[in-house]
């Protein structure tokens, strides 16, 4: 007993001396850190945190053929909150001071604020701000640790609502763009992305590669190094085939139309590729990218995206009786010296049918140059509706023009084909309204471009294309997107060109398309105004140009809804277009003031706040 009683208190002095030895450690660390090594243990607990911001790359820039930037870059800032300052009352003033600058209510800047010190990581408080709102936000970071402003960049599109159906816009990133992302590509939950037009299907390529900054914060939030700066990737270049010039004439030829609606749409004839292509009325895309800081009060981000110069389908009126005149020489059945007596109707037998104007005896070179509808059924009388439909397929009526845009409408071939496979009944009226482009024919006015450059070529049916290249901004290589591709051959005989074109430029020189008629170049047109049972009539200019003694260079059609009279209406877009083309118009792009110019290189890159 007594010998138990002995090792017990030897083994409790044991762990006495043990709990005194630990006790002396733990006084003597303690010692150590709050007193002997006290700063250095508070430096290193405050650079105990990294804090990643993110920088959006610049997007590709697009251009135009002739090197005007009609899609760019400007500046941007966004504002982060780094998780540090937790105390409530810091949190509301800082709420209190900086939402009226961010334009955004106080509760809802205190909400992130709040979440952003739950987290712990950098909160995005906001974005898209303007270079003249951060000169006020720089100031405030002084006094308030923990919030840091980053340059980014914002799209911009200098010329407001320029080729707006081509170009497209941008739009915030929505559950199901991030479900089907390319991981590759680096999306964040903000990122911004194209929504429509060569935003949206060039995406991959305009997007650049993000960079961004690891920065070492303290335990207030307090930046005290930039750990590593991460250089942004610029996305590539995109250029267009559109000439801007040409392209800025059919857009203020439409807006200041007599109904500001309708489309004009110009073709290389010997390439197939866009030179314009304009729908009104258009839309200013830089409302989908405005400065979050700045009021826009009358800008509604409700906007026709309906594309009318690919989608819009009509009868093409007079323009076609080209096809008409064509089929009747190559049946031979046209002699074009050969007078046909216009009283004002053409009567047919079971009906009579009016004609627009009284053109008395009038040969094949006046009937096209007067529009004279009575000449028109006479011939179309003679040779049949069969053949008129034969030289329309030649030239792809009823068919997508191959243009690579989404929605493009077909239009519709009219001819006897389809009834006869339908078992139902053409009648001479049929025949009739077909050699005048009226009746169930449709067409896109960028159809008619496309006719247009093919009779200006002699048959080539060019596939539009409105992409040039791409060209990277990380590595310098160049791809090659456009290119020539003959669709089909409208293979008249060279005697039919020739007498086409001779009529053509007739109905410029003495008819009804003489608003066309521009010294020192060849113009050969043809006006058209089609009926519409809704409303007033439509108007239609088709035209194509060349310098005397050279192939024509260029095809253009345009369409005013409503517009009454293609003469009057479409007209005098369609010679502004030429002129713009040949540089004889006022349409050059004019330079932007260097102050104005705020596009931010794809070289450079920058931070800011600290």
């Amino acid at each position: 007993m007594a010998v138990t009683k002995i090792f017990f208190n030897a083994r409790l002095k044991v762990m006495m001396a043990l709990a005194a030895a630990a006790g002396v450690v733990i006084a003597l660390r303690l010692v150590d850190i709050q007193v002997l090594r006290h700063n250095a243990y508070l430096q290193m607990a405050e650079r105990n945190r990294t804090q990643v911001l993110y920088q959006t790359a610049p997007r590709g820039r697009v251009f135009t053929a002739d090197g005007v930037a009609v899609a760019s870059n400007e500046p941007a800032f966004s504002l982060y909150y780094l998780g540090g300052n937790k105390d409530p009352e810091y949190l509301e003033r800082l709420a209190h001071d900086f939402a009226p600058r961010l334009r955004l209510p106080a509760p809802l800047m205190l909400e992130k604020l709040q979440l952003g010190a739950k987290s712990g990581k950098a909160t995005l408080l906001a974005e898209n701000l303007s270079t003249k709102s951060t000169v006020a936000l720089q100031e405030l970071q002084l006094y308030y640790p923990g919030i840091y402003l980053i340059e980014e960049t914002k799209r911009s599109y200098p010329y407001g609502g320029f080729a707006s159906h081509l170009l497209g816009y941008l739009g915030s990133m929505d559950d199901r763009a991030w479900r089907t992302r390319d991981l590759k590509l680096g999306y964040r939950l903000n990122s911004k992305l194209g929504k429509n037009g060569i935003e949206k299907k060039f995406e991959k390529e305009l997007k650049g590669k993000d960079g961004g900054v690891y920065l070492e914060v303290d335990y207030r939030g307090r930046v005290k190094s930039i750990i590593e700066d991460k250089k942004w990737g610029a996305g590539s270049d995109v250029y267009l085939t559109l000439n801007f010039a040409v392209q800025k004439a059919a857009e203020e030829g439409l807006k200041n139309s007599k109904t500001g609606r309708g489309a004009a749409v110009a073709l290389d004839t010997r390439t197939g590729a866009v030179l314009a292509l304009a729908s009104a009325p258009a839309f200013d895309p830089n409302i989908f990218v405005q400065y979050s800081d700045e009021e826009n009060p009358n800008q509604s981000k409700k906007i026709n995206e309906y594309n009318l110069a690919v989608q819009g389908i009509y009868p093409p009126a007079s323009t076609f009786k080209i096809i008409t005149a064509a089929a009747a020489l190559e049946d031979g059945h046209l002699d074009v010296d050969h007078k046909i007596n216009c009283p004002g109707h053409y009567d047919s037998g079971p009906r009579v049918f009016k004609c627009w104007g009284t053109h008395g005896p009038v040969d094949f070179f006046n009937g096209m140059s007067n529009s004279c509808d009575v000449y028109f059924y006479a011939v179309a009388s003679q040779i049949g509706a069969a053949s008129i439909e034969r030289v329309q397929r030649m030239f792809m009526f009823g068919r997508q023009t191959g243009i690579d845009l989404p929605g493009e409408k077909a239009g519709n071939l009219y001819g006897p084909t389809r009834r006869a496979r339908n078992k139902t009944y053409w009648f001479i009226g049929d025949t009739l309204n077909l050699s005048i482009g009226q009746g169930e024919l449709l067409v896109t006015p960028l159809k008619m471009a496309q006719f247009g450059a093919a009779v200006a070529s002699r048959g080539n049916v060019y596939r539009p294309y409105y992409v040039d290249k791409i060209v990277s901004n990380q590595t310098g290589k160049t791809e090659q997107v456009g290119k020539t591709e003959i669709l089909q051959k409208a293979d008249l005989k060279p005697e039919t060109y020739d007498l086409l074109f001779k009529a053509l430029k007739y109905t410029v020189d003495n008819g009804t398309a003489r608003r066309v008629k521009i010294k020192g170049l060849d113009v050969y047109g043809k006006t058209g105004t089609a009926q519409n049972p809704h409303g007033p009539d439509h108007g239609w200019f088709m035209a194509f140009a060349g310098r005397p003694g050279e192939e024509p260079s260029i095809a253009v059609a345009v369409f005013v809804e409503f517009g009454e009279g293609g003469s009057s209406a479409a007209g005098p877009i369609a010679r502004s277009m030429l002129e713009a083309y040949f540089g004889l118009g006022a349409y050059a792009p004019k330079p932007r003031a260097a102050e104005d110019y705020k596009e931010l290189l794809p070289e450079e890159h920058s931070h800011g706040g600290v």
